[in-house]
Formats: C-alpha cells, structure tokens, sequence
C-alpha cells in the first residue's frame, strides 16, 4: 500500500529478502570458488587486473599498491586491505601450492604470514603459472559481465587450461555452509583428468590411483590411511591428519618441516609451556636454529641418551600443533552456478566438460576469425585479377564502393579492404603473400573444422594440451604419504618422579598433602572446629581417591596437593560434588583391592583403577537405598586368606570368607548378610561394625564396658556361607559397638 507516493512492505518480508539477498551475494559473490577456474571473484579480477596492467611473468615488477588500485577501481569496490590481503595469500609458497602472484619485498613468512609489508612497499607481477588461467582470454572462450558501474566488462571465469580448483585449492565461510578444498599435485590430477578422457565411465576408486591425497606445500608427511582419503574423496567431506618430519642428529632431535599453515614460533611456545609446567621432564633444552638455507630447524635436546625419542615425538605430536587435522569440504559453485558439495570424480569430470566448452569456444572463435579473414582474401585476390579495373573505378567514378560491388559482387567487408588497399600493396609480391595466406588459412579451417566435429579429435587436443601443461608446470609431490601409529600422550603419572607421600583430609573437607610416611596426621595444626578426618600413605606420581557418603568417588594427581606446610584447600575448589556431601575416606595404592558396602549389609569388592573419576563431579559406585548409609571402605589385604567379620545392631554376628564376594565397577553389591527387609525398613537393625580378619586371627568384641574375645572352635561357630542371617551373640554382649581384630 502506497502513503503519498511511498512504497510500504511487511517488516518481517523484508528483513527476509534482505537477508536472503545477502546470504545468496556472500555464498555466489565472495566466499566459494568457481569449478572452471578454481578463483572466488576478488582472487579472478586481482589475476584480470594484473593482465590489463601487462604485469605478466616477463615483465618488470609494479607497486602493489597499483594493482589493488586498479582493482578497487574497476571491478571490486570494497577495501583494499581485504582485496591486498587476498593478493598476498597468492603469494606466499608457504600458502598456495603454486603461487598465482610472484612478489618482490616483504610478502610474509611461514612462522607470521601476517607480517607482510603494506601494499605501498611490495611490488608484483603474475607468475608463470598464471598464464594457464589467462592464455585463451583474448579469444571470445567465456562468458563476460558488466563491472559494478557498468563502464568495463570483466569475465565471469577464468578459461583455466588445468583444474585450479584442485590444485591450489580454498577456503571460505559464507552463510550457512563453508569450503576446504586442500591443495593437489598438478602431475596426479592431470594424470587423472587423461585417465579420465579415454575412459569416461571410470569408478572414483580408478580415480584414486592417480590422485592419492593431497599435496600441500609443506613437506610435513600425511599420516591418514589411504583408505580413509578414499572415503572423504567419495562423499566430499572429512578430515586429513599432517605431521611434522623429524630426525636424530647426535643425541638431539631436529624437526625439519612442519605441517601447513603451522608456525614454528607457535610450536617453540608450546613445548615451552610444557616445559614450564614441568609436563616435559626428559626436555633440557629447545631452540630454533632455522636460517635462510634451513627455513625450518627446531631442536629439541632430551636430558640423556636414555630417552625414547619416539616415545617423546608421539608425545608432542598428540600435545602440540606437530600433528595437525585439516578440515575436508569440496563445495563449490558448479557450471550450473550453483552451490555444492562434490565428490572427486565429479569434480574432475564437471571441470572435464568446462574444458571441452572452453576448447570448443576457442576453436569456433578462431574458425569465424579465419572464415572472415578468407573471405577477405578472396576480395582481395579478385581485386588483383582486376587491378586495372578497380583502379580505374576508384579514380573515375563519383561511388567507386557502390560501382564495385554490383560490377564483382564485393561484400560490404571485401569492398572495404579493397578501398583501403595502400599503393605500395599493390606489387604482385603482395599477391603472392595473400596467396600464401589464403592457401594457409583454407588448411587451418579445414583442420578446425575436422576438430570441431570429431569429439575424438576434440578430446585427443585437450589430452594433448594437458600433457604439454604437466610437463612444463608439473612437480614431485612435496606431502608423502606414511601411515603412522596414533600419537600417544604421556601418562601423566610418568612425569612425575615416585616419591612417599601422605595425603590428609580433615572433617571439614581439606584436603593437603606431606612428603614421606613418617609424620603422624592427628599432630598437624588444623583450621578452628576442624579436625582430622582420614588419611592415606602412597606415592606422589599416583591417583588419589576420595569417598564421599553416596558412595561415590572422586580422584585427582596426590602431587598436585597442597603442601601439609598450611592448611591446604578445600577439596570442593577441586570437585563439584552434590549437596549435603561429606567426604570420609582417602584411598592410595594402585594395585589394592576395598571392600565397599552399606550399613544394609549389601556391598562388593572393586579395585582401586575402578575408583578413579576423570569427571570433577566424580562417579557414582555404590548405589545405596532409601535409608542406608555409606560404611567406611575396608582395604583388603589378602584376597584368598582374609576374612570379614559383621555385626548389627541387634547382636548378629556373622563372618565369611572375602574371596566370597564378587569382583564389581560399580552397583548395588550382594548381599552380604541377611537382615530381614522389615527390619531394614522400619530401621530396627542395621551393620554397626565391620572388621577385616587375617589369617589366623581372633576377634574382640566390645559391647560398652564389657568385652569378649572369640577365638578358636567360639569363632568358627559364628562363621559361614555369604548371605545368612548369622548367630546371636550371648546376653550381654549383644549391644556390640566395635569388632576389633586380634593376632
């Protein structure tokens, strides 16, 4: 609806368009590239410019700053830092496979490709490479548009003689999709592209026997099975893993290619965080030794021969960018001038068919241009037959052009050239060269013509094309390809010297921890209403546990514990347990076995590996009931000899073998002894101690002043089979509140 003279729309429907309008320039306009010429249109009109400006491979180089001029100007009116910067990134060996654009200065480097100097001090021309993407431009090959104001035409795409789009490759981030395309050796993809002509059906796994993976512009080996890059070649998706190369000189280790797009300075400052965090003890010393003739040099020294440099390589591979993922997504903007994600195959044959159009174009372009120029010739030799006539006509007659075409049937084309013929051509030496001329150009035709209607005549010129361009612009591969083992990272435990250590918790729950086994944890000094809790002796380089009362674990490094010097830290700083927790016991040894179990006489023997909890909230292990408490873990010493007394709270006692528990991760447990369920439920009887028997052991039973010690026939006659309901205590003894064991 119109309100004096203004155009009104829903805000939701422009907001839509608006944004569609916008997604739709990003995803054609700026961030993917062409499949014919493999450029997005700010890489296309920087390699156009610098035709137009004759900066070509055997030229002198010009000002940068000329050319991002010339391109803002003319086709790419947004900012020159941007347009430069794509101009830059054509430049650099480190970053394109075979660089587009060859500079003099300061063109950045491998460790800070964003060092490069401003465009006012760098100078350019296109490289020899380039010229495959320019050479048939004169001819009328490819399809042309109007610049932004419309003044000048620029083409739409390059008439590329090889598949840039995977030689060199790109990345870009439009609106809702992206592109990685790696860069390719030129020799393999060729190979493939001939393959391919002569067999036209061939399978993405024939294809695969050319092309292998890709070839990025480092050395650094590429460690994905070949298997898997066949794969990511089917569906045009997935990743591909580079690692740098390394040797042994004397006893240190010299890293001598990176990966691509990693910056030794960056890899320096890694392994030195390590170092600084002491995660690196076999490291002395690191240094870059990289000069002009060694561009890449990093040493690394370990502390003594004895180190395993393969150990330590896998380490840093897995810790550091020396091993590095790349990101695989073929997409791109087709021939049909849309969007998508191809496979190889597709890609190669899509360019094949842009190739043939591009060759076809060129050939029907310069068979009109020789039809014309024949044609001419034709006019002129008729010309020459009768010079004396035409003379004569152009002196005596008043329209000699109207006199001539009626008298020798000229076209307007022949008619013309024949005016415009200089005396001195005039000479019959002229004539013949118009009939060596002619003679040359029918052959030429016929040979165009014989092409332009064979396909395989056609197809044998673009094999022949290819072949002569492998030969003059093709290179070894630079990547090779090794399949390596999966790096491994150093355990964490290893890194840390053995030494005897203590670890205390107070009821308060903080935690801190004392070098050796000699100091007595009741004696330390502890915050005011604090006071000790638990403790345990093991070594510095293993894992700590600690049991809260849901019967759950936690476990962190002991020697990353606070000193036993303050009063160290509360252990909820470390974890992040449920509410209402309170943490009861400190488990160290790495080969020990616990008794876990709840006052419902339900529980299970677990290994102390199980334990362990990568998560801060820690693991759950014994699932309690309703009503049911978390008994105190009991360390089992010997699992085939000991034994395990228990008594409720109303004078049951029972003892059975351990090795008559089950080994478990995690659950509920057996049942260990048998309470009846309506005594458990209305809290009429529950485990009031339990004490873990060595061999040959007897028992003293407390029962609040009175004491009784069993031993003998007495205490086998309480003993039996896991899961009975046990034997009575005598009167008296039957308010129990400790089992103690006796040797």
């Amino acid at each position: 609806m119109n309100y004096d003279g203004i155009e009104t729309q829903r805000f939701e429907d422009y907001t839509e368009k608006a944004y569609l309008d916008y997604s739709m320039y990003v995803i054609m306009d700026r961030a993917l590239p062409n499949i014919g010429d493999g450029l997005k249109p700010v890489q296309r009109r920087i390699i156009y410019a610098m035709s137009e400006l004759g900066l070509s491979a055997l030229s002198k180089h010009k000002k940068s700053a000329r050319t991002v001029g010339d391109v803002l100007g003319k086709f790419h009116p947004h900012g020159d830092s941007a347009c430069y910067e794509a101009m830059v990134l054509m430049a650099q060996p480190f970053s394109y496979r075979y660089p587009l654009v060859d500079g003099q200065g300061n063109w950045g480097s491998q460790d800070d490709p964003k060092s490069f100097a401003a465009m006012r001090y760098t100078e350019s021309r296109l490289t020899q490479y380039a010229k495959l993407l320019l050479q048939e431009l004169d001819a009328d090959v490819v399809a042309w548009q109007d610049n932004f104001d419309g003044t000048l035409q620029e083409p739409i795409v390059l008439p590329a003689r090889v598949p840039n789009i995977l030689i060199n490759g790109g990345m870009g981030i439009a609106v809702g999709m992206a592109t990685d395309i790696p860069p390719h050796n030129m020799g393999e993809l060729i190979k493939a592209c001939l393959h391919l002509l002569d067999h036209p059906n061939a399978h993405l796994a024939t294809i695969c026997r050319f092309v292998k993976a890709p070839d990025y512009p480092t050395k650094a080996e590429i460690i994905t099975p070949l298997q898997t890059i066949r794969s990511i070649y089917a569906k045009g998706l997935g990743s591909i893993k580079a690692r740098a190369i390394w040797k042994k000189e004397a006893n240190n280790i010299v890293i001598t290619d990176l990966p691509y797009q990693v910056s030794g300075n960056k890899i320096l400052e890694q392994i030195a965080q390590q170092m600084r965090a002491k995660k690196l003890p076999m490291v002395e010393d690191l240094r870059d030794e990289s000069d002009h003739e060694n561009p890449t040099r990093l040493v690394i020294s370990p502390r003594s021969n004895r180190i395993d440099a393969e150990q330590l390589m896998s380490h840093l591979f897995a810790s550091t960018d020396l091993e590095k993922s790349y990101r695989i997504n073929l997409n791109m903007i087709g021939r049909n001038g849309q969007p998508k994600v191809k496979n190889l195959l597709e890609i190669l044959t899509e360019w094949l068919g842009f190739r043939r159009d591009v060759v076809t174009n060129r050939l029907e372009s310069r068979l009109e241009t020789v039809t014309q120029r024949l044609h001419i010739l034709e006019g002129l030799l008729l010309a020459f037959e009768h010079l004396d006539d035409v003379i004569d006509f152009i002196r005596n007659e008043d329209e000699p052009k109207v006199s001539l075409m009626e008298l020798f049937s000229f076209s307007e084309q022949q008619v013309k050239a024949v005016l415009d013929l200089k005396l001195r051509t005039l000479a019959k030496l002229e004539e013949q060269k118009l009939l060596t001329e002619q003679q040359k150009l029918s052959t030429e035709k016929d040979h165009l013509n014989s092409i332009l209607n064979s396909s395989d005549l056609l197809t044998a010129l673009i094999k022949s094309e290819l072949q002569q361009d492998a030969k003059q612009y093709a290179d070894k591969r630079r990547s090779p390809l090794r399949e390596r083992d999966m790096a491994q990272l150093f355990d964490a435990s290893a890194l840390v010297p053995s030494e005897p250590m203590t670890v205390i918790l107070s009821k308060m729950g903080w935690i801190r921890s004392a070098k050796g086994h000699e100091i007595k944890p009741q004696g330390l000094h502890y915050k005011q209403g604090d006071a000790y809790q638990a403790s345990a002796r093991g070594r510095s380089n293993e894992m700590v546990v600690f049991l809260d009362n849901h019967g759950r674990s936690y476990s962190t490094m002991a020697h990353g514990l606070p000193s036993a010097r303050g009063q160290g830290e509360p252990i909820t700083g470390r974890f992040s347990p449920p509410s209402m927790t309170r943490f009861s016991q400190v488990l160290m040894g790495k080969d020990s076995h616990y008794l876990l179990s709840s006052d419902f006489a339900y529980g299970f023997i677990v290994k102390h590996a199980s334990l362990i909890a990568k998560a801060k909230g820690g693991k759950s292990i014994l699932n309690l009931s309703e009503d049911a408490k978390f008994c105190d873990a009991i360390q089992i010493t010997n699992i085939n000899h000991d034994k395990l007394a228990m008594v409720t709270s109303a004078g049951y006692l029972w003892i059975i073998a351990v090795n008559d528990i089950p080994l478990r991760l995690r659950g509920k447990g057996v049942k260990l002894l048998n309470i009846p369920v309506a005594r458990l439920k209305n809290s009429e009887e529950k485990i009031v101690s339990m004490a873990l028997m060595p061999k040959n052991s007897s028992l003293l039973i407390h029962a609040g002043k009175r004491y009784k010690n069993l031993k003998g026939k007495e205490l086998l006659s309480f003993s039996g089979k896991r899961g009975q309901r046990g034997k009575l205590l005598p009167q008296g003894y039957r308010n129990v509140t400790l089992l103690e064991v006796k040797q």
